[in-house]
């Protein structure tokens, strides 16, 4: 009885303490476990920006007042005679606008952690 206690004992123990394949982590080297674990490095994301056109005034509209002067003739020799009375005449200018492009921030520059393929040494895995 003792025998087959200590038996099972010893086989108990080998499998415990003898690295296998699922234990070590990697998989089928007998490397230790840190060689295998996931291994992260910073990765910087630079920020992005995109181009937007927008319509804008140039020169608003507005209206311009001419002034016309009286207009005369001469009628016979010694009359001269008003034909059209002194006036204003309005001019209306149209509002200008322009295309203008602008460049705007979408997402700024990030920083993350990304996970790294681990080799181990031996194995190549």
């Amino acid at each position: 009885m003792y025998r087959v206690i200590a038996a099972a004992f010893t086989a108990a123990l080998a499998v415990a303490v003898l690295p296998t394949a699922a234990s070590a982590g990697c998989y089928s080297c007998y490397q230790p476990q840190p060689c295998c674990q996931p291994q992260y490095q910073a990765v910087v994301a630079p920020p992005q920006y995109r181009t937007v056109q927008e319509t804008v005034m140039v020169a608003p509209g507005r209206v311009i007042a001419h002034r016309t002067p009286a207009q005369y003739r001469t009628v016979m020799v010694p009359k001269t005679v008003m034909v059209a009375p002194e006036g204003v005449a309005y001019e209306r200018v149209a509002p200008q606008y322009a295309t203008q492009e602008r460049v705007e921030m979408v997402a700024p520059a990030r920083t993350y952690y990304a996970p790294v393929a681990s080799r181990c040494a031996t194995c190549g895995y």
